[in-house]
């Protein structure tokens, strides 16, 4: 027979566990990009050192894997952004530059740049290559 003290202890045990179940399948896992030298691409910022380059065609392939993360997910997995841009209603636009930036020694006349929007909610909507 459970004294007082017992369920008490269950029912808040049961309840902590229902609260880590619910926090934990909220939100969009962040995705495994395969080919993908996430520190080398973290340090390559503007893409001036041409590691990004080497990795463009895996992420356009996957690209889609980065819909539905939150702005703080993609920051973490991709790093800071080469440039970001602020829209009305609270909406973003995050880019990094794939091919040397304009500010780069080796810059093309045109770089290729992985896009993402986010939604005001801060939820990626869309990801491009631009």
């Amino acid at each position: 027979m459970h004294t007082p003290n017992h369920t008490l202890l269950y029912n808040h045990t049961l309840l902590f566990l229902f609260i880590i179940l619910i926090i934990s399948s909220c939100g969009q896992s962040i995705p495994e990009l395969k080919g993908v030298d996430l520190e080398q691409w973290k340090i390559d910022r503007g893409a001036c050192m041409g590691e990004r380059e080497k990795m463009m065609n895996a992420i356009i392939d996957q690209k889609n894997s980065l819909l539905k993360l939150d702005e703080w997910q993609i920051a973490k997995f991709l790093g800071k952004p080469d440039e970001n841009e602020l829209l009305k209603r609270n909406q973003k636009i995050y880019r990094y530059f794939l091919t040397p930036a304009k500010s780069c020694a080796n810059q093309p006349d045109e770089p290729v740049k992985l896009v993402i929007r986010f939604n005001a909610m801060g939820l990626a909507k869309e990801v491009s290559i631009e």
